[in-house]
């Protein structure tokens, strides 16, 4: 394994982690709220573009780059 290899390996490894652990932050924050199902949907809707976001992007960048 070379280093470049080990940085992209890390990279999905952090940002699958970070969005993780904001998943978490998001589900416990409408469990304290009691948001109720429809805010729950809600605050998980607007992570789900965030992460949709960065998936895309990252498959536009392999295709481009082919």
């Amino acid at each position: 394994m070379n280093f470049e290899q080990f940085e992209t390996w890390s990279l999905y490894i952090g940002i699958g982690g970070l969005i993780g652990f904001m998943m978490f932050i998001v589900w416990d924050l409408a469990k304290e709220s009691k948001a109720g199902k429809f805010g729950t949907f809600i605050l998980f809707l607007a992570l789900g573009l965030g992460l949709l976001g960065f998936v895309i992007k990252t498959v536009l960048v392999e295709i481009i780059d082919k």
